[in-house]
């Protein structure tokens, strides 16, 4: 089992970016066009949806504008996993800036993609998903990438 851990930088508050994080009218533009579901209560579902659910899971921790923790289950992950990945993320204020971390647990190699040109795999996929939460907070603007293909 591996985890992958990633830290960043966001100025903005706890609060602004909590709420990125938590409403289909921010994640639906920067997470791949994903809306997420859930009634935020500790033991309640947690749902990403592009039409249908992609990835389900639930609430472990939660502590509003400061961490939430839930399992994740792709529906398409065709692995041997005995149990759901985590995810856990962190807000940490720091004056102007609020660090931003993302651990994903008890990830399988099948989760990796060794190509650092696409963005499959959790590796690649989360690092794309919070680099646009930035830029989207920061500048309301989206990183501009096509997504028809992987580059090279």
């Amino acid at each position: 089992m591996r985890t992958f851990h990633y830290d960043i930088y966001i100025a903005a508050s706890p609060d602004k970016i909590w709420e990125a994080w938590t409403k289909s009218e921010h994640t639906e533009r920067y997470f791949f066009g994903t809306a997420i579901r859930s009634d935020w209560n500790i033991g309640s579902s947690i749902e990403y949806l592009r039409g249908e659910v992609t990835d389900f899971g639930e609430i472990i921790e939660l502590i509003p504008n400061r961490k939430l923790v839930h399992s994740w289950s792709n529906t398409s992950d065709t692995s041997d996993r005995e149990e759901p990945t985590v995810v856990s993320l962190t807000l940490t204020s720091m004056g102007d800036v609020t660090k931003v971390t993302l651990d994903h647990e008890k990830l399988l190699s099948a989760d990796y993609e060794e190509n650092p040109y696409t963005f499959r795999g959790y590796n690649n996929g989360w690092p794309f998903i919070l680099s646009n939460l930035k830029s989207y907070i920061e500048t309301d603007n989206l990183l501009e990438v096509d997504f028809s293909e992987d580059v090279s």
